[in-house]
């Protein structure tokens, strides 16, 4: 029997002998032997990266309700999600989108499905993530997502879907709780000789929490794989989902602490909503194994999704169409005995030329229903590219200490124009840019690894924000379209040079994780509220170019069996803890403020008891500080901290499995987001989403294999 650990994480860590392993247990489900490998080698592969990662086990996950990204991202070291209520999650890796709204596109971070691009030039929409059509999630944080050819100061979140060789023959789920949520899926999976194949339908619905947050969503997700013989293979992904969701808008500090489940009433009386009609992303992937020592994968998809966005009396229809290609060559090779890997890549995405939005005045003089428009505003166009050539070396300098190397080079296009009632003037921006990368890894033992790295990064801006951002406007007795922005500006790609120390391990204490960075930003690209919404107006969120800004933190993890018994099972701890810094740098304007969006300490823990029958309980805590809602760091958000509860059975051969999910317990009032102002001179203004209350979640699913 193990002794009990009595010691929490942040003394543990500090005092724990180091030794090397990876950052998340993988016993606590029991998997098919196929599933199991593929998480092995996801895992032996981000530990060959000198830089920080997470591998996240979707059957973890699936122990309790699995809503949205913010339930695949919990308790991962360096990664910040939160709902905004609905489908849309606000996510940040390192600061990376950190204060914008998690609404239309998410910013910071270059996002695939199975390798192959999601995120485009108009950054990374969400109707498309749906967390039970995956098997696993691997982050890459920061600039350690270099070799897929994400160049974004977040890094990289691959989501990878389940195929016929880890999904049973028939499943069936169901998840029901608080605020009128229910969750359905149907799946199945199975290899058929050189053929494989998986397919779900899943659908869901909610009231939501707050007033004027009902949802819903269905949608389908399937790939074939076949593989012609062992040099040859490829694979076939369709993914579509349709999602209609109203918003409740943004509220006071005081709203949520007596009234928190009260939406904005303009939000109310504009009727504010999103009703997607459907996206649809394309993919395929084919690899070739050249010899024992190279490969080459050739990637393409289509990905099209179209918005409707009803944002009180204005409706914005958007068509978006990107077309993407990816180019990956892998070789092994040997030098006087050491060894060299190499990786050279191409990655390119594409809008077509059909990309742009029209807005419309929907109340009075348009309809609330359908999709028939009103009486047009403006029209706009949006087009951009994005190609990135790639190159890293990782090669043994002495046994078990590794260099590696890497360059890219970055090419950008982003125009922008409005065209109705009267053209405004174009913007066009073609630019070259690069990111150098180099980096040390050593393995002291096979317990203990230390790494560091210096990279650049580069994120160019979105097409459509050159227009949202622009304080050009229309004059008076331009019809509807008087005082809504005219004429795009052009904005400067955000570059970062980043430095990163880290290390990670297995000892008594645990398995465990540690990382410390520090970004230099030039030209951050910061987001907003120029204006606030209103019954009769639209809200309004600009982005501009920063003057010099730092982000530097503290990224931490551990995984620690507190005690066992041969035959009563074991009590488990997992915790992650995230210290961010970021802050203006001399600002003429704001001095060394704090950037607005994220709390300062973030922490999230969970103790656990497994009983080797398959029942399991836990008790779980999520805490964050406060943080700042506008730039002039005027106002605060409050601190909070909540506790959950889950239990569950999983049957010895994993069959059926049930689980009970109790969140916020203590039914504790907070902010979950917040879009910032730019001085609200110490006012408590509307800038904040409500977190979710008390709530009780159930489920079940049944595989038949």
């Amino acid at each position: 029997m193990r002794p009990a650990l009595t010691t929490l994480f942040p003394f543990a860590l500090l005092c724990a002998t180091p030794a090397y392993g990876s950052a998340l247990e993988l016993d606590e489900v029991q998997v098919s032997t196929q599933e199991t490998t593929e998480l092995e080698s996801a895992k032996a592969a981000l530990e060959e990266v000198p830089g920080a990662s997470n591998v996240i086990d979707l059957s973890r996950v699936e122990n309790g309700r699995t809503a949205s990204n913010t339930d695949v991202l919990a308790y991962q070291p360096g990664n910040y999600a939160q709902s905004a209520g609905n489908d849309g999650a606000k996510v940040s890796v390192r600061g990376s989108g950190i204060n914008r709204a998690p609404s239309a596109h998410g910013s910071g971070l270059y996002v695939m499905f199975d390798g192959l691009p999601l995120t485009g030039p108009g950054g990374t929409p969400y109707e498309l993530f749906e967390p039970l059509w995956l098997s696993r999630a691997e982050v890459l944080r920061g600039a350690n997502g270099f070799d897929t050819g994400a160049l974004a100061l977040g890094g990289s979140i691959n989501y990878v879907t389940h195929t016929g060789y880890d999904a049973a023959p028939l499943q069936v789920r169901y998840e029901a709780g608080s605020y009128g949520y229910q969750k359905r899926q149907i799946s199945s999976g199975q290899v058929l000789g050189d053929l494989d194949y998986y397919v779900s339908l899943t659908d869901s619905d909610t009231d939501g929490y707050q007033d004027h947050t009902r949802g819903s969503s269905k949608g389908i997700a399937a790939n074939i794989g076949y593989r012609f013989n062992p040099q040859l293979e490829t694979r076939f992904y369709l993914r579509y989902r349709e999602t209609d969701n109203q918003l409740a808008g943004r509220v006071t500090k005081e709203n949520i602490k007596h009234h928190p489940r009260a939406a904005n009433p303009a939000y109310v009386a504009g009727d504010y909503s999103r009703p997607q009609p459907g996206s649809t992303w394309l993919g395929n992937k084919t690899t070739m194994y050249l010899d024992d020592d190279s490969q080459l994968e050739v990637g393409l998809v289509y990905h099209d999704y179209p918005m409707d966005l009803r944002e009180g009396p204005n409706r914005l229809k958007v068509a978006y169409t990107d077309v993407s290609g990816t180019l990956n060559y892998k070789r092994r090779d040997t030098f006087f005995g050491l060894e060299s890997k190499s990786t050279v890549g191409l990655r390119s995405t594409k809008h077509l030329p059909n990309s742009g939005a029209s807005e419309y005045v929907r109340i009075p003089a348009g309809n609330t229903s359908g999709y028939a428009p009103g009486t047009k505003i403006r029209d706009f166009s949006y087009q951009g590219s994005d190609t990135v050539l790639h190159a890293s070396n990782d090669l043994e300098l002495v046994p078990d200490l590794w260099l590696t190397t890497g360059m890219a080079l970055i090419y950008t296009r982003r125009e922008s124009d409005v065209s109705y009632p009267d053209s405004g003037g174009k913007v066009s921006q073609h630019d070259w840019d690069y990111a150098p990368r180099i980096g040390l890894r050593y393995q002291f033992n096979p317990h203990l690894q230390v790494y560091t790295n210096l990279s650049r990064s580069v994120e160019p801006p979105h097409p459509w924000s050159m227009i949202w951002g622009s304080p050009f406007t229309f004059p008076i007795g331009s019809g509807p379209a008087t005082g809504r922005q005219s004429t795009p500006v052009s904005l400067d790609n955000q570059t970062a040079t980043t430095f990163e120390l880290g290390t990670r391990g297995d000892a008594w204490i645990g398995q465990w994780d540690l990382a410390w960075y520090y970004s230099a930003i030039r030209h951050e690209l910061l987001s907003v509220e120029t204006q606030a919404a209103t019954a009769t107006q639209s809200p309004i969120v600009g982005e501009s170019n920063a003057s010099p800004t730092v982000h530097q933190g503290i990224e931490a993890g551990l995984n620690s069996v507190l005690w066992q018994g041969e035959a009563a099972g074991k009590v488990s701890l997992r915790q992650a803890y995230t210290f961010s810094d970021f802050h203006y740098r001399d600002d003429e304007r704001f001095g060394s403020n704090q950037l607005p969006g994220i709390p300062k300490h973030y922490y999230q823990a969970e103790v656990r008891y497994d009983h080797p029958q398959g029942f399991y309980a836990g008790v779980n805590t999520q805490v964050a500080s406060r943080m700042a809602v506008d730039y002039a760091n005027s106002y605060y958000t409050s601190s909070y901290m909540l506790w959950g509860a889950t239990l569950g059975y999983a049957s010895p051969k994993q069959e059926w499995h049930t689980w009970l999910d109790l969140r916020n317990l203590s039914n504790e009032h907070y902010a979950a987001t917040v879009t910032p102002g730019y001085d609200d001179k110490g006012l408590d203004a509307a800038r904040s989403t409500p977190g979710e209350g008390r709530g009780a979640y159930v489920g079940v699913s049944y595989s038949f294999r």
